[in-house]
């Protein structure tokens, strides 16, 4: 049994950068009505500022085609689904991490595509007609959405460009070509706009300080870093359905975040903001470990401690409906997303929203658990139990004493485990349906709700409040705990003793 002791003063306000930006699959996906229920919901219960997703100029949103007028072949910007979908955006109080990329077939160099929806990752054909494209692009959104709104979204050039999935050979050189071209295009149309990159993925991290060094030599714009960051290691198995990968332990995401935070610092543009645009366990859309209570106690230190590093660090994804692999073949595919189909939650979505229920001020902080004051003195905390061992077992008890000012406090805990609020373990019990029935998928959302238990506190004679709790295996718990005003006095003749089998 451990025993923490906080202390009355509090360590500082709480960083809101794990709620800053989420990510999302290509966002063609925004026009169907699932994704856009799923997203109302994330908003509802956690409320992120940005969202960034690929695909913005594939060909499936629309916005790069070219007509005949007379004997010219001109290009035509078609903003019609844009529109929509970033307007469905605003509307949720969710703006747009834009994210150039992929090419229109129309101005491709090459037939190489990434995905199921097929991405083309080639550089253009005429460096100056993308050009015209950005130009374009921009202008609409500043007149559709204002200069003041859009001086505010930042503009990602391109997506792991140190990959040859994504970038045809991985040419640095080339991608620092389409950088310049793409910044000075935005930055023409108004310099207030924010730029950057160069959005790589982990293990290439000659990338960044080459980028940095790239755009100081040759007065390129550069208003913010970007890069991804996954910690699974190489496939031990690959099926038709599944992705299997061991995970390193979490403090590699953590060191990642710093290591290249000092090679920021040690650049010309030493103060440049630090933004992961893409994070999660596994880099694979079909890997079941994202569909588990470990993926959530896993990232609670990440959430905790990834503000320290980073300025914003968004998940990947907040949804399942997501096609990178093709059309999801079941329920539980081992997909990226906070939320299952049919508006289930995963364990991760409570992570998400139980660190949305911390207070502003820091109380204390360390590799388990997080607590924090509210404005109106109640605490909240939250508290983890990562466990990436087999077997049953692995509980974790904690004796928590706190300082509190009122005499009585109102405890109400919500936990998430391997046997609450874990519906791919349901799932499974039921025969892991790939389609599954209404029937099924009713009792899947019962499944999916966390543990709930109540409880009053009472402040001990030492002035502090005493917690004893135990952690289960992977379990991630929220406590709130808020001083009791009583209205007793309200109610004349109250006698609870006088209702068969209950006493006073």
């Amino acid at each position: 049994m451990e025993s923490i002791i906080i202390a009355s003063k509090g360590e500082g306000k709480l960083k809101e950068n794990w709620k800053y930006c989420i990510g999302t699959g290509r966002l063609g996906l925004a026009l169907q009505k699932e994704y856009l229920d799923h997203l109302k919901i994330i908003q509802e219960k956690i409320g992120f500022k940005y969202i960034r997703g690929h695909g913005l100029l594939s060909d499936d949103v629309g916005i790069y085609r070219e007509m005949k007028i007379g004997e010219e072949v001109k290009p035509f910007y078609n903003f019609t689904y844009i529109d929509r979908i970033f307007d469905s955006f605003l509307e949720l109080n969710l703006r747009p991490f834009i994210e150039f990329g992929f090419m229109p077939e129309l101005l491709s160099s090459g037939d190489q595509t990434i995905f199921y929806w097929k991405g083309n990752v080639t550089p253009p054909s005429d460096y100056q007609k993308w050009s015209n494209l950005i130009t374009a692009v921009v202008n609409h959104f500043i007149e559709r959405y204002g200069i003041e709104e859009v001086k505010q979204w930042p503009f990602e050039v391109w997506n792991e460009p140190n990959l040859v999935n994504f970038w045809k050979d991985a040419d640095k050189e080339e991608y620092f070509r389409l950088y310049k071209v793409t910044a000075l295009a935005i930055k023409a149309v108004n310099q207030d706009l924010q730029v950057g990159g160069p959005a790589i993925c982990g293990g290439a991290d000659e990338w960044i300080v080459d980028f940095l060094n790239f755009c100081h030599r040759e007065n390129v714009p550069v208003d913010f870093v970007s890069r991804h960051a996954y910690t699974s290691l190489s496939p031990k198995k690959v099926t038709p359905d599944y992705y299997y990968q061991d995970l390193v332990d979490n403090t590699d995401m953590l060191q990642q975040f710093e290591v290249v935070r000092g090679l920021i610092k040690e650049s010309p543009f030493s103060d440049l903001p630090f933004h992961i645009t893409e994070y999660n366990t596994s880099y694979s859309p079909i890997n079941p470990v994202h569909d588990t209570p470990l993926n959530a106690a896993y990232l609670a230190r990440i959430l905790s401690e990834g503000g320290d590093f980073v300025d914003s660090f968004s998940y990947w994804t907040f949804s399942d409906v997501f096609e990178e692999a093709d059309v999801p073949k079941a329920l539980f595919h081992g997909g990226f997303g906070l939320m299952a189909l049919h508006s289930i939650p995963k364990p991760t979505f409570h992570l998400f929203s139980f660190f949305n229920r911390l207070g502003e001020e820091v109380l204390y902080r360390d590799t388990q658990m997080i607590i924090t004051r509210k404005e109106n003195g109640s605490i909240t905390l939250v508290a983890w139990n990562e466990v990436m061992a087999k077997g049953e077992g692995f509980e974790k008890e904690l004796v928590i004493k706190i300082p509190v000012s009122s005499g009585e406090y109102f405890m109400k805990r919500q936990s998430v485990d391997e046997n609450h609020a874990n519906p791919w373990k349901v799932w499974k019990e039921l025969g892991r349906p790939r389609f599954p029935d209404k029937e099924s998928v009713e009792t899947l959302k019962e499944a999916a709700i966390p543990k709930l238990s109540t409880a009053k506190q009472k402040k001990e004679a030492d002035g502090y409040l005493k917690l004893s709790i135990t952690l289960t295996k992977n379990e991630v718990t929220l406590i709130e705990l808020r001083a009791i005003v009583y209205e007793t006095q309200t109610y004349e003749g109250l006698d609870d003793s006088l209702i068969t089998s209950y006493s006073s």
